[in-house]
């Protein structure tokens, strides 16, 4: 099968890599961008629309048909946000578009962006896990063909990529040790854009995906 993918989130890291594994993938066949500002990418099957408030759809429905998949990358970090603020930003952004996608498209895949030490019960603990753990469960009951809830923890970056965090560039060092120490410490921004692209060919439904389930489900073919 060939996918049609939505990608949100390409002006940051992990959007950007998922979106060059896309543009260079054969399985890939339309890619649709979604942002604010120009993402500096351009390609014979890709599309971006710019657009300002991603809580309001409404005036680009239209072009949000006909996609089999949506690779979900937009996301905030919790330091220095008030819970509410946080909670807007993650649960309910994520919700309007996931629930926009599934009205418009019956037969979609979507993979949401979450973290290690999501916390699924709701209960307790950290605010941002709690979030995030709202945040997959609620997506897990909307009417999309599958979900994927991908929890990838450290993200090794794509040499090259013009978006990737300053941090990660110092400490691209330690990688090789972190692996030889643990084969499944961290996964690599190329392997999120490999194992999304192959859960349209999948049969799991609705699933959570840590680290080395991503970097199982990249290795498939």
């Amino acid at each position: 099968m060939k996918i049609k993918a939505i990608i949100t989130g390409v002006t940051g890291m992990v959007g950007e890599g998922v979106l060059y594994e896309c543009l260079n993938s054969n399985k890939v066949e339309a890619i649709l961008v979604i942002n604010r500002k120009p993402c500096g990418y351009a390609h014979p099957k890709l599309k971006e629309v710019i657009h300002q408030d991603f809580f309001d759809f409404s005036t680009i429905e239209g072009q949000l048909v006909g996609y089999n998949a949506c690779y979900f990358c937009l996301g905030v970090t919790s330091v220095g946000k008030a819970k509410d603020e946080y909670y807007k930003m993650t649960y309910s952004l994520t919700m309007h578009i996931a629930e926009t996608l599934s009205k418009l498209n019956n037969d979609i895949t979507f993979c949401y962006v979450s973290g290690a030490g999501t916390n699924s019960s709701e209960k307790g603990g950290v605010n941002w896990a709690i979030v995030k753990g709202k945040t997959e469960n609620d997506l897990m009951k909307l009417p999309f063909k599958q979900v994927f809830n991908f929890r990838p923890g450290i993200i090794k970056p794509t040499k090259g990529l013009k978006y990737t965090h300053g941090f990660y560039k110092v400490f691209l060092w330690l990688f090789p040790i972190l692996k030889a120490v643990n084969k499944n410490s961290y996964v690599s921004l190329k392997e999120m854009g490999l194992a999304m692209i192959n859960t349209s060919n999948y049969s799991e439904k609705r699933r959570i995906l840590e680290v080395k389930d991503i970097i199982a489900l990249a290795k498939e073919n």
